[in-house]
């Protein structure tokens, strides 16, 4: 056999072999990093102009003196090996005769918190390291937390840095005590404990003579025979829609990554949420027509007849469909910096559908150190919470722990596009399956004509002694006077009766909005021109509101004062009372402002009279009364 031949054949031996997929986790300074550099090294994965390389760089900027520093071969960033520590998740790839494996090197640092969840999210295997001299630490339970939340059942506790204790066994012992009885609290299948020194190479690939004591697996051993992601081929079929395929009138397609179970010509299947039915017809993957498919496979499937299709919907076997819902209960990593409010709107991506999402209810935040339920109504970095969602529309779903990629999710911020949450979906809802819209005979349309005019909503914003109050009640005495039905939604009277019970923290203020918008639409739906008077400090908020409204029923107006000339006129005194700090939360001392960006009116208000700015605002608005 030639040394083509040769290639050829570790080739294709290579493409039938399962792929494992883990992660590395823990506190920082663990030895993550290390104890991949070290598995590559001795799987022969490391060329010999990368070991020069590595020597090299080991030498001039290692940590461990005169040795090569496994931990350069992962930490890519020059932010990481300038501090010693990983900041982003570094994949890794390497083979043994046995399996492939994709191993995902994950921070310690409880700031990147994020990163880690990214990189666990695929993953069919853990290995948590905890560092002999420490123990079990915060990010060590934090870590395990996320592991079990995500659905990862076979989790190595790997006992790092022996050697500097001399490979005793009454510590290693004691370590995996207090993680087993830790690890009742989570969902795993198997724990297996293994004594490691990942800079010597102890227990990682080969047996170590240091701890005859120990008679469990190398770790390579057991990431070599765990179970893999058998039971999503066993599944029941399940496509998200990516994209439909149509170069030409005489094909149709419709391509997406198969996310659990088989699938192949003849089979019947279920489009959701719509819940038409077809058979597939042909299965093409490039050029070629497959007999079938299966988990992980990215396909386009061709049907026996003409369905109405789109990005977002979900095929599935139709003898073994799945549920929809517009309600959940779910679990979520909180991964951003700002905030998460109870009543705010977030960009909802779940499998390859897009839709709207508002938190409903924070049910309760974990304590990571006691796991204790915490009440609140903000969500915080690195918060791990059960929360209930709204969506505005049905999604096909099943819970993360049947199906981990039908109920896996991210939200996102409608604002910056940033990715602010990642979860998974416990459950649907039942006052979901409840609720139903009930048809009535007088609609919005019959209540316009009998008003004689149609309604909408004049949204004042601005910050407080702006003038909102104040101008909107001069138009609504000349929109009364000239016949339109209108009312007015003041924010303190409104506080008096309805939002009684809201303070003012950031949360406050976003249910404040959230209600008011809900009100403002029933005004609307009954044919009222309804002015909201609140400052409505934020843009999440407000956009929220306007997308709540159908085109044109809503108007942004902002009524536009300089703090300083808001401060000045301080009709209430709050202003003197925030600065005195007798009022926290106090919008534009110690609560921002975000002002609208592109409102349909803005009123400048300095030396500016409420009766002539009305005027204006009533005949730019442009309102008529029907004959």
């Amino acid at each position: 056999m030639n040394a083509r031949q040769e290639i050829d054949t570790y080739l294709e031996g290579q493409a039938d072999l399962e792929t494992l997929r883990f992660i590395t986790c823990g506190s920082v300074d663990d030895g993550k990093s290390t104890l991949i550099g070290r598995m590559l090294y001795e799987s022969q994965m490391i060329l010999d102009d990368q070991l020069s390389e590595l020597e090299k760089t080991s030498s001039k900027i290692g940590t461990q003196g005169e040795q090569i520093d496994f931990a350069l071969l992962v930490d890519g960033l020059s932010a990481e090996r300038e501090q010693g520590i990983t900041i982003d998740v570094a994949y890794r790839y390497f083979s043994t005769d046995q399996r492939k494996f994709i191993v995902a090197d994950t921070p310690g640092h409880e700031q990147y918190t994020r990163n880690m969840v990214t990189g666990a999210s695929t993953a069919d295997a853990a290995v948590v390291l905890v560092d002999a001299r420490k123990g079990v630490l915060e990010q060590t339970r934090r870590h395990s937390f996320i592991v079990s939340l995500l659905g990862i059942r076979h989790v190595v506790l790997a006992v790092n840095k022996m050697d500097l204790v001399g490979f005793d066994q009454a510590i290693f012992d004691d370590i995996v005590a207090e993680y087993q009885d830790l690890c009742r609290r989570f969902n795993f299948e198997t724990v297996t404990p293994i004594p490691i020194s990942a800079l010597g190479g102890d227990n990682v690939v080969v047996r170590s003579a240091s701890t005859p004591w120990y008679r469990g697996p190398t770790l390579l051993g057991f990431l070599g025979a765990v179970d893999t992601r058998k039971a999503l081929v066993d599944h029941g079929f399940r496509m998200p829609v990516q994209w439909v395929n149509r170069p030409n009138l005489d094909f149709r397609g419709y391509a997406g990554t198969v996310l659990a179970g088989r699938i192949a010509p003849g089979d019947d299947i279920r489009i959701l949420p719509s819940g038409e039915t077809a058979t597939v017809k042909g299965i093409v993957l490039g050029e070629d027509e497959l007999e079938a498919a299966q988990a992980d496979q990215a396909v386009t499937l061709t049907l026996d007849r003409d369905v109405d299709i789109s990005r977002g919907d979900v095929l599935v076997a139709a003898k073994d469909p799945c549920e929809t819902s517009d309600q959940f209960e779910a679990r979520i990593v909180w991964m951003a910096r700002d905030s998460g409010f109870h009543g705010r709107t977030y960009l909802m991506k779940i499998g390859t559908a897009s839709v709207n999402a508002a938190i409903s209810e924070i049910r309760h935040t974990y304590n990571i150190n006691t796991f204790e339920e915490m009440m609140g109504r903000s969500l915080e970095l690195n918060d791990i919470s059960v929360v209930k969602l709204a969506l505005d529309r049905p999604v096909a779903f099943e819970p993360y722990g049947d199906c981990p990629p039908m109920g896996a999710f991210v939200l996102i911020d409608r604002q910056n596009h940033q990715t602010v949450a990642a979860g998974m979906i416990d459950f649907a809802l039942r006052r979901a399956d409840n609720v139903h819209r009930q048809a009535v005979t007088v609609d919005k349309k019959a209540r316009a004509k009998l008003n004689g005019h149609p309604g909408r909503v004049l949204w004042f914003t601005g910050l407080s002694g702006s003038g909102k109050s104040t101008i909107a009640n001069a138009l609504e005495k000349k929109l009364h006077a000239k016949g339109f039905r209108t009312y007015i939604l003041d924010g303190d009277n409104v506080r008096l009766g309805l939002n009684r019970d809201l303070g003012f923290t950031d949360a406050d203020r976003v249910e404040n909005i959230r209600r008011i918008a809900e009100v403002a639409k029933l005004m609307v739906d009954a044919g009222l021109i309804v002015m909201t008077a609140f400052i409505s400090p934020f843009r999440a908020e407000r956009q929220m509101a306007r997308e709540m409204f159908e085109e044109g029923e809503f108007v942004e107006i902002f009524v536009d004062t300089p703090l300083e000339v808001a401060e000045e006129r301080d009709p209430k005194g709050l202003y003197r009372k925030a600065r005195r700090g007798e009022l926290p939360n106090f919008t534009g001392i110690d609560s921002p402002y975000e002002a609208p960006e592109a409102p349909e009116f803005r009123l400048e208000t300095e030396g500016g009279q409420a009766e002539k700015l009305a005027e204006g605002l009533l005949s730019g608005l442009k309102l008529e009364i029907d004959d």
